[in-house]
């Protein structure tokens, strides 16, 4: 390279930031290098002197910044190291302008400086804000990410970001419509194992020693991460929309520490067959992105990838004008906003009864309220007050009041609030309900925030109408909202944390905490009310409380509210009855209600002189007067019952209209009736409701009435008695059994009794059916609703019923067995009901396929039993095809592991195979979009995931549905997962034991050998197995059993002659990758059986210069005494002195020179053992290799002796014992520098 090109490249890399490391005169290519988790913006991509396949520290340190000196670039012209962005790139490239990002997650010391905690979304900004800056000159010059592994997702993460910006921050927007490719170095896409790298090193290892890592950063790489999905499912379609070049190389061998790779294939790769390469890289996760220089045969590899990237892209893109933002129609965000809607929205908020006059006013004149009003304090609070109380307190009924004094409140421009509901449904009692809620009414209160909160979601977010609504995408939303809100006020209240989540509502609570400082520090007034009851207890740094039952004007509402409700007159009797009975309400608002009631009812049938009586009966606490309440009317107590039944264990809360029919359906055995709504109006069903009840249940207020308990405290209270060692059988005598099992029961026996089957015809349903999405089956839906309003809640849930009770211990066979002959009809109910047409069953299917699709796992073991011969791999003319699949498909993984059970228990309990499958999970996600193909024999569908151990345990379960030319794979998979019966049952059958191969060319052998089954390696090895055969990478089986560590296996294959001399693609022989790996016994047994001990690998490695390199002593004594070279070079001219001397081994150092190594050797860039030894810090050896008379003054090629290495790099140990042996502290280099100046 001339002088002008020499002066771009950048020497020294800062460890945070963007550095560019090269810029040609006039770049047209910007590539960018992002590392991974602990990495390092320039050792991530450095290579120094060799590489190891199984290196065993999964983290990178950083060290000491160098000085940037005529010395230094003396050093890095010599120093054996290719840092490739630098060194390689700029010549693959020449016309693009190469930069690298560095950011901490590095792991600290309890006792150093403080761990940083960003979030994978803080690096994302970051990195976005730096390239904004850094390309500012040329904004749309065409861009390509090369990514280490969580450095794909911070730049996922980032385009992402950056496609959000089109309208609030365009130029942001620039770096998302320049991108042209991405190339992933062992990126995990979908997670890393959660027992893989971070948890058994970060966890098991760092943490005991008092270091601990970026939790934020570990979580998101977790398979279990929201944020991985969600990028998961959103950059996929917006790569393909921008149609990037994506190239995925992922890492060919596993790391030691780990026993696996780190990042599993599966994982690595985006499945985007349109865009994406996948390929292999031959070294391990953390060296896969390391290479020796332009002819490393795994260089090659990138440079294709990286020219035909820049190529196919770069003249193209450099012409590019920015794209017009993305434009949502009016009609568009009509339906984002309808998709954020739901029918029981505010269906809590409008069931609480309003307060009663003069209650509740007292609240609006406490300082812990006014404060929180004032503008002027918000930064003492953040705009946080907390209403805390116990059960039944009021808070909910304050919180209303609240609210609506803050609507009228002409300060406060938009006021929105969200009510969780523990008895409603999902979306009413979490927090994606929550932010769905509270994103609504601040869209819909100020209109001109929808367009860029909506537009910031990006073209990714609209697909035919609709939006699936993520708990981060909300979140992200929603802040955008806040921060959007310019000079108008928001006041939130949020009601009943207690009712949603625990875990939830920890998250959400430190979410509207950032809320808070980001609100503060941009001015915004935005100011948020909780209430909860004090468990469980959840802890923020600013905030106002204030507790309920302590308030004077609490209890003072107590008694303005009896005073008004209690309509017992005014005599002496009624003032001390009112003074008892606020005595014993202890603060409890809804016991207050409760017992008014009881009181004055008992008043209006004329008992006055009971009333002392009663109230003195009735208990103090809650629940126990729940319990008098439920026994004191012995009138219509079965009702009550069932009543109390359907309210807690119905699949979904229901209608009046379901609840009425539903509890009439358990004692009716008339024929199916239509409702008559001019005979049975809904206001006669809700008084039946209240009698049935007993008044603890109510009706809601909202678009779609369901019915549920007065309060979450009643649900306690049930949930409590169930508990009980007697049940209820103090409310509910004639009760026997498990209460829950029993329940199901009777309500499975209520959807029966309604649907009566087989009156299906008089309903007159067309067969066949419309499909399932036009009008016309949408009004024959409605239609038969209308008439019939609780037979689609009875065909939908009669099973899940039944699955219920079938696993509280009551029997379903008999139930199943008389079902059976009224399927055709069931089905069409079913299908009548489906509102999506692909989810209709399409003939008759089995009880098993259907108890599998729906996730019944009881009466997957019911079908089981009643049918042993029928198999979960039947196929059956349904959409999943076969029963297995119809459990994965939708997760139904625990019954899915129904059909694993009878394999497990012919297994040793605990073993290797037995764990595969004692807690089965696919591989590759199967998701309900998957349609199983007809065209194809079973064999060919499993194989679509990937998973050895689902189509080993096909093979088990019954060959004949497998093809001849099928039974060579199934033998791959059956090796792979340890399937004994299996490998034997396809080898009896005639399988090829040495067929093609894997996509890796692992044969049965290698895969069995790999995986640890001796007993399949035998087997395959006396059916006649390739014992020579070699994988891609060169391994033979007898290299596959070293690599294991399997000393027995490797005789087993020495005996049946096995190839010693054999070389894998790096030229290594079994007797080097055993001196790699340590293996002394395995070592011995090669030597024996006279195997070459001088043969040289690619990088001219002998066997001792491996056992050096990994410190082996023993092994490097066991070679010597075997005749073994003690000079021999490899290709940089390092001896196992050398080598020994650079990596501190001491004892080894001992070895070498008491057995007469050559103390002086050079290599090739002149530099001794002693140098080497300075250089690397090796304070013992510098003195080891004295004593023995090393030459102090040696030079290497550019004239630098141990004491120019020692100053350089400031080893100031070894400058000392230097100095003391009287080195020469004036020679000159060179460049005629001292090590000193």
């Amino acid at each position: 390279m001339n002088q002008e090109g020499r002066k771009r490249r950048r020497e020294s890399v800062s460890a945070t930031g963007l550095t560019v490391l090269f810029e040609p005169e006039s770049p047209s290519l910007d590539i960018v290098f992002v590392h991974g988790f602990t990495g390092h913006p320039k050792r991530t991509w450095a290579w120094k002197g060799r590489v190891s396949h199984s290196d065993d520290n999964p983290t990178e340190t950083p060290s000491k910044a160098k000085k940037t000196n005529l010395l230094s670039r003396l050093h890095r012209d010599n120093e054996p190291e290719v840092y490739w962005p630098r060194d390689l790139v700029p010549k693959t490239i020449p016309f693009a302008r190469v930069l690298t990002f560095g950011y901490d997650t590095n792991i600290r010391h309890r006792l150093g400086p403080p761990k940083n905690e960003s979030t994978v979304l803080d690096i994302a900004w970051d990195l976005l804000v730096a390239l904004e800056y850094e390309r500012r000159a040329e904004p749309l010059r065409p861009a390509l990410f090369v990514v280490h592994s969580l450095g794909g997702i911070i730049v996922k993460e980032m385009l992402r970001r950056s496609s959000r910006c089109s309208q609030r921050q365009p130029q942001l927007y620039d770096v998302f419509e320049s991108t042209n490719g991405v190339i992933f170095f062992g990126t995990p896409h979908a997670g890393a194992d959660p027992l893989g790298l971070f948890q058994r090193v970060a966890k098991r290892v760092v943490e005991r020693m008092g270091f601990s890592a970026n939790k934020p950063i570990v979580d998101a790489l977790l398979p279990s991460s929201e944020r991985l999905r969600e990028l998961r499912d959103e950059f996929g379609p917006m790569a393909q929309d921008q149609n990037w070049t994506i190239h995925s190389f992922q890492e060919q061998y596993e790391v030691g520490i780990l026993g696996k790779k780190a990042v599993d294939d599966s994982s690595s790769c985006l499945n985007l067959p349109m865009i994406e390469v996948p390929e292999h890289i031959g070294r391990n996760h953390m060296e896969m992105c390391r290479f020796a220089g332009h002819d490393d045969v795994e260089y090659k590899k990138v440079a294709a990838a990286l020219t035909r990237i820049a190529a196919t892209n770069t003249a193209s893109r450099k012409i590019v004008r920015k794209k017009k933002p993305l434009k949502l129609s009016e009609e568009q965000r009509r339906l984002l906003l309808g998709s954020l809607e739901f029918d029981q929205l505010d269906a809590r908020r409008m069931t609480i009864k309003n307060a009663h006059a003069k209650t509740c006013e007292w609240l609006l004149k406490k300082s812990e309220y006014t404060d929180w009003l004032d503008p002027g304090k918000l930064c003492q609070h953040y705009g946080f007050l907390w209403i805390k109380g116990n059960p039944g307190t009021g808070k909910s009924t304050l919180m209303k009041f609240v609210l609506k004094k803050m609507k009228a409140n002409k300060d406060i421009d938009h006021v929105i609030s969200f009510f969780f509901n523990a008895r409603g449904e999902h979306l009413e009692k979490s927090t994606s309900g929550m932010y769905r809620s509270l994103l609504l009414q601040i869209l819909e209160r100020i209109p001109a925030l929808q367009e860029s909160v909506f537009e910031s979601l990006g073209f990714i977010t609209w697909t035919d109408g609709s939006h699936h609504w993520s708990i981060e995408s909300l979140k992200e939303l929603f802040e955008e909202a806040v921060r959007g809100l310019g000079s108008s006020s928001v006041v939130c209240f949020i009601d009943a944390l207690d009712e949603c989540d625990d875990s939830e509502v920890r998250d959400m609570v430190s979410f509207f905490e950032h809320l808070g400082e980001v609100a503060t520090e941009t001015g915004v007034r935005f100011q948020v009310c909780f209430s909860s009851r004090h468990y469980p207890y959840i802890s923020i740094n600013n905030s106002l409380d204030l507790v309920l039952q302590e308030e004077e004007g609490h209890k003072q509402d107590i008694i303005n509210y009896v005073d008004s409700k209690l309509k017992i007159k005014h005599t002496k009797l009624a003032e001390e009855i009112r003074a008892d009975l606020q005595g014993k309400a202890s603060g409890v608002f809804i016991w207050i209600v409760l017992v008014v009631d009881i009181l004055n009812k008992a008043y209006d049938s004329g008992r006055i002189h009971t009333l002392r009586k009663i109230l003195r009966d009735i208990p103090e606490d809650l629940h126990e007067l729940f319990r008098d309440i439920l026994t004191r009317d012995p009138h219509n107590r079965g009702d009550l019952l069932l009543c109390v039944q359907w309210v807690l264990f119905a699949k979904q809360p229901l209608t009046p209209e379901q609840l009425y029919f539903a509890i009439l359906a358990d004692s009716e055995s008339e024929p199916l009736s239509e409702w008559n709504q001019d005979e049975i109006t809904r206001t006669l069903m809700g008084r039946f409701i209240l009698d049935c009840s007993k008044g603890l249940a109510e009706v809601t207020k909202s678009k779609i009435p369901t019915v549920q308990f007065i309060h979450e405290s009643v649900k306690d209270f049930l949930h409590k008695e169930r508990l009980k060692n007697g049940g209820f059988k103090d409310i509910w005598p004639g009760l026997e059994g498990d209460f829950t099992a029993a329940s199901h029961e009777r309500l499975k026996k209520c959807c029966l009794t309604y649907m009566h089957i087989d009156n299906i015809p008089s309903l007159d349903i067309p067969n066949p059916l419309p499909k399932a999405r036009t009008a016309e089956a949408k009004e024959l839906r409605q239609s038969i609703t209308t008439r019939y309003p609780f037979l689609e809640y009875a065909t939908q849930n009669i099973l899940c019923h039944a699955d219920a009770a079938e696993e509280g211990g009551i029997s379903q066979a008999g139930f199943l067995q008389q079902f059976n002959f009224q399927l055709d009809n069931w089905i069409l109910l079913s299908n009548l009901f489906e509102k999506h047409e692909i989810r209709r069953y399409r003939t008759k299917p089995s009880w098993l396929y259907i108890s599998s699709e729906k996730g019944l796992t009881a009466l997957v073991r019911v079908c089981r039993s009643l049918s042993p011969n029928q198999s979960c791999f039947d196929v059956e003319d349904e959409r999943y095809g076969i029963p297995i699949i119809a459990a994965l498909a939708p997760g139904n993984h625990k019954t899915a592991q129904i059909f694993f059970d009878p394999w497990l228990e012919t297994l040793p309990h605990g073993s290797a195979e037995w764990l595969k499958y004692s807690q089965y999970r696919p591989r590759r996600s199967i998701d309900r979009a998957f349609i199983y193909s007809r065209k194809q024999g079973v064999d060919s569908n499993l194989r679509n995931f990937d998973d050895a151990r689902l189509l080993a345990f096909f093979v088990a379960d019954g060959l004949p549905r497998a093809n001849e030319k099928s039974l060579g794979s199934l033998l791959l998979c059956a090796a792979q997962a340890g399937h004994e019966a299996a490998v034997r049952q396809l080898v009896s059958q005639g399988a090829d034991v040495s067929p093609m191969g894997d996509p890796h060319g692992n044969k049965p052998l290698h895969l069995a050998i790999e995986s640890g089954h001796d007993a399949i390696v035998r087997l395959l090895l006396d059916n006649g197995a390739d014992i020579t055969a070699q994988c891609n990478m060169g391994l033979t089986p007898l290299m596959k059993a070293i690599i294991k560590d399997n000393e027995a296996m490797v005789r087993q294959l020495l005996d049946n002659g096995a190839d010693i001399e054999t070389k894998d693609a790096f030229g290594q022989t079994p007797l080097s990758l055993a001196a790699r790996k340590g293996k002394v016994d395995i070592v011995k047994l090669l030597l024996d059986s006279g195997i070459d001990i001088e043969t040289k690998d690619t990088s001219g490695q002998t066997p001792l210069s491996w056992a050096t390199f990994v410190g082996r002593v023993d092994i490097v004594k066991l070679l010597l005494d075997n005749g073994a070279d003690i000079e021999a070079k490899d290709n940089s001219g390092q001896t196992p002195l050398s080598w020994a001397a650079r990596k501190g081994k001491v004892d080894i150092v001992k070895l070498l020179l008491d057995s007469g190594v050559d103390i002086e050797t050079k290599d090739t860039f002149g530099q001794t053992p002693l140098s080497w030894a300075a250089r690397e810090g090796k304070v013992d050896i510098v003195k080891l290799l004295l004593d023995n008379g090393a030459d102090i003054e040696a030079k290497d090629n550019s004239g630098q002796t141990p004491l120019s290495w020692a100053a350089f790099l400031e080893r100031v140990d070894i400058l000392k014992l230097l100095l003391d042996s009287g080195v020469d502290i004036e020679t000159k280099d060179n460049c005629g520098q001292t090590p000193l100046s």
